[in-house]
């Protein structure tokens, strides 16, 4: 597979007069596959039919403008994240304002500099790849996440309402709507350490034993040494931490580390009280599920002990959303 030669990046390059496609295919065709359209509605059909990684489209030309090729393509699910960029003699700044609102990532204006152009193309594929890692670190997450499950009486649907639980809290609580959104997307690795546990104390039916639950505490450590070196990705590094401290409890008395108060990283405090909140209302093989109202006096009695009293109060506040999410997201039969 590795052996595999790499593929160079595709660019569909649009322009109605022939002068131009061979300007742009000397300068460009010793690094990218080029394909070409001398008008709109060909450029519309070979973007959905080759999908490009990137397009450079002319504005004016006969039929479909570039902007009506634009808007059309960014309404298609399946050309809206192909970066375009306008190469036109259109100069003025309202021009080039239509094109960045018709959905256009860049605008470079005739007669074109070579040394322009390749660093824009340049520039720009390097954003492609840098999502494609992010898709494909978020997908890795995904997975550990769901081969946890297979560790656990828990399901699946279970990962998915405390991750919402904990987006929805982190909101909130007044992290940004990036910082929650990582959040949702780390959340299902919070048991990821399960994994390392055997099956005969993981599966078993009745009360563990002291010993056997002192093994099982160690499954928050076992998920960190799982996720590892996380390097420059803030998805693994918020991963590693839920994994690591959410059990750890406001008063001190959690584990693995005892950590006490906001020593306790927020995004594990937000994943206690999620993943509690969660278990409690759901029945489980050993266990009937509680009614909401029971839950709540449970969270209540746990302010200043279990959880942080402001994320307990959050949590109240919240719940129309919480009781939405369980909805969206109920155990099979």
């Amino acid at each position: 597979m590795l052996e595999t030669e790499i593929a160079k990046p595709t660019l569909l390059i649009v322009d109605d007069e022939p002068v131009n496609l061979r300007v742009l295919k000397r300068l460009l065709e010793s690094e990218y596959q080029l394909i070409f359209a001398k008008n709109g509605e060909e450029a519309i059909k070979l973007a959905e039919t080759r999908l490009p990684n990137l397009i450079l489209l002319d504005v004016m030309m006969p039929g479909l403008t570039g902007f009506e090729v634009c808007r059309h393509l960014k309404q298609q699910s399946n050309t809206k994240h192909i970066p375009i960029i306008f190469v036109t003699a259109l100069n003025d700044e309202h021009d080039e304002a239509e094109g960045f609102d018709a959905g256009a990532v860049d605008y470079i204006t005739k007669p074109i500099s070579p040394a322009i152009v390749r660093v824009r193309v340049k520039t720009h594929l390097s954003l492609v790849q840098a999502d494609e890692l992010l898709n494909s670190r978020l997908q890795v997450v995904q997975r550990l996440g769901k081969a946890a499950e297979y560790k656990d009486n828990e399901t699946g649907m279970h990962v998915m309402r405390m991750s919402h639980f904990a987006k929805e809290l982190a909101l909130a609580y007044g992290l940004t709507a990036q910082q929650a959104e990582i959040l949702l997307h780390a959340a299902p690795m919070h048991d990821i350490g399960k994994i390392g546990i055997a099956d005969s104390i993981m599966l078993k039916p009745g009360k563990l034993t002291d010993e056997e639950f002192s093994t099982m505490k160690k499954h928050p450590e076992i998920g960190a040494e799982i996720i590892g070196d996380c390097g420059d990705s803030l998805l693994l590094q918020v991963a590693k931490s839920v994994s690591l401290t959410h059990h750890e409890k406001w008063d001190g008395t959690g584990y693995p580390r005892g950590l006490v108060g906001e020593d306790i990283p927020i995004e594990g405090r937000i994943c206690a009280i999620a993943d509690v909140f969660d278990a409690l209302t759901s029945k489980r093989p050993y266990k009937e599920a509680w009614t909401i109202d029971e839950t709540v006096d449970f969270l209540k009695s746990q302010k200043g002990k279990h959880f942080e009293p402001k994320l307990v109060d959050l949590m109240i506040e919240i719940l129309p959303k919480v009781l939405e999410i369980r909805a969206a997201f109920k155990d099979e039969e």
